[in-house]
């Protein structure tokens, strides 16, 4: 007789249904860091459409959307869907959100529209979700240009953090039966997210002999792109932070690395007006340029780069993106207000082109790698059901390994679910003992702004005035532990737009009135009053010494497009230089 509760790891007998099940939830009203957002309930377990399948979910991959999930930042997703079906479109009236955007499992009931798999199918799950009435998807368009598209476990509820999850039979695809659960539930996302990258997009889908510039080729998606690369028979260039993780991105098959930390002309592109600025970054892109070239062991640009840091890297991909080749980026983690030199992008003929996830198509040709034994999961932890939303402030805090991760759910101990061998042999790349994720920030305040120390002066008239002699000494600051109400009256108080951070006499970020506002994004006033100053304040500051000439102070903020520096005397944070001072020099106040 069926149970209405199984615990955790009590596997059901295979297709028996019970009415509830274990879950991590995020509701609204406690939105905020993982560790808050993220609790476990008991909750029913979902009724399927005709075209989908209920599946036992053993393992489940970790994703970044799920931290943004439980901020209700950028969207609320427990609201948007539920504002969605009350307007009769796609949606869900569930006052809550079960997160996971992959996972692999076991099928335990399907639709009576169900062809592809059967009850007791090991499966693992891709997480794009569609309607199948879609007219665009039914005249024969790509579903991920349809207005129904959303990304199952995000955009979606009835993710794989539960016993049981809910999905169309479309995102099914055949589990590898050499990989263990946890190894098979961590890879769909990022590595059908590579695959649509560098497949996807006609003329410039890499083929035999390209070479492949791969941005964070330690990391979930760089790892997976570097593999499918070398399936492709083209040759990879692996870009990461430290000379450490060289031999894994050989071991997956680059044919390289270089060290992100040798160069010092990331960030925003100086202003094309800025002679001296746009100099000292055409210095440092041509320097990078010929490190790649040593690499190769010839003069050859790529022919695709993989990006997707952002805002630090997209304007050297495209200065050494070859010409007629394609820039392709899938997000911006160190920022989002890329700057392009668009002379470079339209005489040259190089592309840009944003990606995003995977169609059904391309997510099964990517499994059939996986499938050959061709595909690595790259798997660098794997935790408890417990941790859950551990693991994801590991992520919030930037604090997680390289690679992907994965938490088990019905499986009840690591290792389990591998049944056979894998088709070739593999070799299981490992990690440094210790690796965690560190994209740093374009500007921390323990580096000086690039070009500031060894800048020429510019060539723009300059009355000897010093930044010393025009900044506000002192600085207006607030603790990461201040609320966002704290903060607020700081700036009202002082009549200033952005307030300091300090942590142990250091500064550590600034809050804009900019930032303020975003965080009453999926809020109501009271729960943005209550947020702290670290989950909404822009990390790093960029700074200057008190010293250097105005003059190059105003190239550093227009080179970079911002409104203050820091300013410090001996290593020290001592006060602020804003456009607004520089403007009351002008006009004589």
């Amino acid at each position: 007789m069926s149970k209405e509760l199984y615990n955790l790891g009590e596997q059901p007998p295979l297709g028996v249904i019970p009415k509830q099940m274990h879950a991590w939830l995020i509701r609204p009203e406690r939105f905020g860091i993982p560790t808050q957002a993220f609790q476990k309930e008991v909750v029913d377990v979902p009724p399927i459409a005709d075209d989908e399948v209920l599946v036992y979910v053993m393992a489940a991959g970790i994703n970044y959307n799920n931290v943004w999930a439980g901020l209700g930042i950028p969207v609320d997703v427990i609201g948007s869907r539920n504002k969605a079906f009350a307007r009769g479109e796609i949606g869900d009236p569930a006052p809550f959100h079960i997160g996971g955007s992959d996972a692999s499992g076991i099928v335990y009931k399907i639709g009576k529209d169900v062809t592809n798999v059967k009850v007791g199918d090991e499966v693992v799950l891709h997480c794009g979700q569609y309607s199948r009435n879609c007219e665009w998807v039914k005249s024969g368009g790509d579903p991920m240009y349809s207005p129904t598209f959303r990304i199952w476990g995000y955009e979606t509820n009835w993710g794989s953090f539960a016993q049981f999850t809910k999905v169309q039979a479309q995102q099914c695809m055949p589990k590898p039966k050499h990989m263990t659960w946890e190894e098979a539930s961590a890879y769909t996302l990022v590595a059908a997210t590579a695959w649509r990258m560098l497949h996807g997009w006609g003329v410039n889908a890499i083929k035999k002999g390209d070479v492949a510039l791969i941005w964070g080729g330690a990391g979930g998606l760089g790892s997976m792109a570097i593999q499918i690369a070398k399936a492709a028979g083209a040759t990879s260039i692996a870009m990461v932070s430290g000379e450490d993780k060289f031999d894994y991105c050989m071991k997956l098959g680059a044919k390289g690395c270089i060290n992100r930390n040798e160069f010092s002309h990331w960030g925003m592109l100086p202003h094309w007006k800025d002679n001296v600025g746009y100099a000292n970054w055409m210095k440092g892109v041509r320097a990078f340029g010929a490190k790649i070239w040593e690499v190769l062991g010839e003069k050859r640009a790529p022919n695709i780069v993989f990006e997707h840091p952002g805002e630090t890297t997209i304007p050297t991909s495209i200065f050494v993106c070859d010409t007629g080749g394609m820039v392709v980026v899938c997000a911006g983690t160190t920022g989002y207000n890329a700057t392009v030199d668009l002379r470079y992008l339209w005489m040259r003929q190089k592309r840009l082109q944003g990606s995003h996830f995977a169609n059904t198509e391309q997510s099964n040709q990517m499994n059939e790698l996986a499938l050959r034994g061709l595909l690595d999961p790259c798997l660098s932890r794997a935790f408890t059901y417990d941790e859950i939303p551990h693991v994801h402030q590991l992520m919030y805090e930037n604090k997680h390994p390289h690679g992907n991760m994965a938490v088990l759910v019905g499986a009840t101990e690591f290792g389990l679910g591998a049944s056979g061998k894998p088709p070739v042999k593999i070799e299981h790349p490992t990690l440094p003992k210790g690796d965690v994720h560190n994209t740093p920030h374009p500007y921390p305040m323990s580096e000086p702004l690039p070009g500031v120390a060894e800048a020429e002066a510019i060539k723009i008239a300059d009355d000897g005035t010093k930044v010393k002699d025009l900044m506000h000494r002192g600085i207006i600051s607030c603790a990461p532990g201040d609320t966002v109400a704290q903060v607020a009256k700081i700036m009202v108080d002082n009549e200033i737009h952005a307030v300091v951070v300090m942590d142990g006499g250091k500064a550590v970020g600034v809050v804009s009135q900019t930032d303020m506002v975003l965080a009453r994004q999926g809020r109501t006033s009271e729960q943005a009053r209550a947020m702290k100053a670290q989950d909404i304040m822009t990390p790093g500051c960029a700074t200057c010494d008190a010293n250097i000439l105005l003059s190059e102070a105003v190239s550093l903020m227009t080179g970079r497009r911002m409104h203050r520096l820091v300013v410090t005397e001996n290593d020290q944070p001592t006060g602020v230089i804003s456009m607004t001072d520089v403007v009351r020099k002008i006009i004589g106040e």
